[in-house]
């Protein structure tokens, strides 16, 4: 900081402009009026065209993600953050929550040892993991499913601020190098999993000193697969180096990411540095691209709540896509075991041959082997699994959840409200074309099956029979019929049974 007196950074005040974070579309009445109409109708697209391919095949047993609740759609922007101990999170988090709110009190603690969700409440207040995770007024109720070893280290502070009124923020635990906390009592990375699927911004933080990535970050990072899109890099505390040694460790520090992220695209990577109280031996030859690389972390942490729908009907696209490949996957197998014995031995077969099973699956449904999932965890969830676990083809379902990603969620993505023009000031939204027709956009979208569908792409194409196949299969059928009739009689009358009756009906 500039000074000791100034508990906050003054470069976060020209971030946001006096405005404490407010973002002006969210402030217009048009605008929040056509956001949560588009998030009603995505509640019902999943709920009725998604979630029933899910159920029926049992999608959650095969991965971290659990059914998605109202609450869970409707939820505010999340910010995730992750990063070694003393990579600063803790004091990014208070430097945002003292700036909007001096008086608060609350803030976080730095801990090595406890996940904090930090949100928006008129009064202070501590709610413990276990209420967390039964409370229909938070969108945590996943979070059960990791055991009281989990939810005893987690909990949700809440406080008043403007901040936190545009989106939440989860603190991770601090990351210790070596293997000095391999026994945590619960699967780290699986909740790290299911924090980051539900995140709008995943941010991996890294401090200048200590660019070494340890066995438990390497997990965390590997954790976000499928979600390299929202991640951001933060490098804190460049200014306690010299502009030629940050140079060297930024090099450094991307060859290191480049060995753990296996994604061809490079990461953004935000050089800041962000005190409660700068220390005196901080260098200044940087303070300009510091600042501006500050105010662009902070414009895009700004811009979350506009984009949030976007990325909620992207996240919906994502998971209908799972979802429908791992229904495919599912009867696919089905089809291979035996009706009667053998199928635990046929399963464990399937098991052990399912690369070539999910090539098979790929060609015959036309499906890109992107979209399929990984292999060893496939495995192990098909472990104890019985035959009646898996579902048959249902067109019904897959052509509903086809609609959902043909028509209904384009749809959706048509009608949000522009907002780039607008960002940082009270006009009034651009709207669509299709927005501007009133009663377009006040009618809801029909709930269920009601809408004309066609045969699922993904459905096995039908031969078309010709006349040729018809006059075959005619013949074939009367000779079996006459065969039948002519050697039925004969046992029959071998036998001693009174055929009079039947021949007088076949006399002409």
């Amino acid at each position: 900081m500039s000074s000791t007196s100034d508990n906050v950074d003054s470069s976060i005040d020209a971030a946001t402009n006096g405005t404490d974070f407010d973002v002006a579309s969210l402030k217009n009445p048009e605008y929040v009026r056509k956001f949560d109409r588009v998030i009603d109708d995505l509640q019902d697209v999943y709920q009725h065209k998604i979630r029933p391919l899910e159920k029926a095949y049992n999608f959650e047993h095969f991965s971290s993600s659990a059914p998605l609740g109202n609450d869970d759609i409707a939820a505010k922007p999340m910010v995730l953050l992750i990063g070694q101990y003393s990579t600063g999170k803790t004091t990014f988090i208070n430097s945002l929550l003292k700036k909007s709110y001096p008086s608060s009190h609350i803030g976080v603690e730095p801990t090595t040892d406890r996940f904090v969700a930090v949100m928006d409440n008129p009064t202070e207040r501590i709610i413990p993991g276990n209420a967390a995770a039964v409370s229909s007024a938070l969108p945590f109720k996943g979070l059960d499913k990791f055991g009281q070893a989990f939810l005893s280290r987690f909990q949700v502070s809440q406080t008043p601020s403007p901040v936190l009124q545009n989106f939440t923020i989860v603190d991770t635990p601090g990351i210790l190098s070596g293997d000095k906390q391999r026994d945590r009592g619960y699967d780290y990375t699986s909740v790290i999993e299911w924090f980051a699927e539900r995140a709008d911004l995943v941010l991996l933080l890294f401090d200048s000193h200590k660019l070494d990535i340890s066995n438990e970050l390497k997990a965390a990072i590997h954790a976000l697969k499928g979600h390299e899109e929202k991640v951001r890099v933060v490098l804190n505390k460049s200014d306690m180096v010299n502009q030629q040694q940050l140079m060297r460790v930024y090099g450094a520090l991307m060859w290191s990411l480049g060995k753990v992220v296996h994604s061809p695209e490079v990461m953004r990577v935000y050089l800041v540095s962000i005190w409660l109280e700068r220390p005196p031996n901080a260098f200044d030859d940087c303070r300009s691209l510091l600042d501006n690389e500050k105010k662009d972390l902070l414009t895009d942490l700004q811009q979350l709540p506009v984009n949030a729908a976007i990325r909620k009907v992207n996240e919906i696209v994502k998971r209908a896509r799972l979802a429908r490949v791992h229904a495919l996957i599912m009867a696919h197998l089905r089809e291979q075991m035996p009706s009667f014995y053998g199928k635990a031995a046929a399963l464990k077969q399937l098991s052990d041959n399912l690369p070539q099973e999910f090539k098979i699956v790929s060609k015959k449904y036309r499906l890109p082997m992107g979209d399929f999932p990984d292999v060893e965890k496939f495995q192990e969830a098909l472990v104890g699994m019985k035959f009646e676990q898996f579902g048959a083809l249902n067109e019904k379902l897959l052509m509903a959840s086809d609609e959902a990603l043909g028509t209904d969620l384009p749809e959706l993505l048509q009608r949000l409200p522009h907002h780039s023009s607008f960002h940082g000031t009270t006009a009034k939204p651009e709207i669509d074309s299709e927005d501007e027709d009133q009663d377009s956009e006040d009618r809801p979208l029909r709930k269920g099956l009601s809408r004309t569908a066609t045969r699922s792409r993904y459905a096995p194409a039908k031969q078309e029979r010709d006349m040729a196949a018809i006059v075959y299969n005619i013949i074939v059928f009367t000779l079996v019929l006459f065969f039948t009739t002519v050697v039925g009689g004969g046992v029959a009358m071998k036998m001693g049974y009174d055929m009079g009756p039947l021949l007088d009906l076949l006399k002409p």
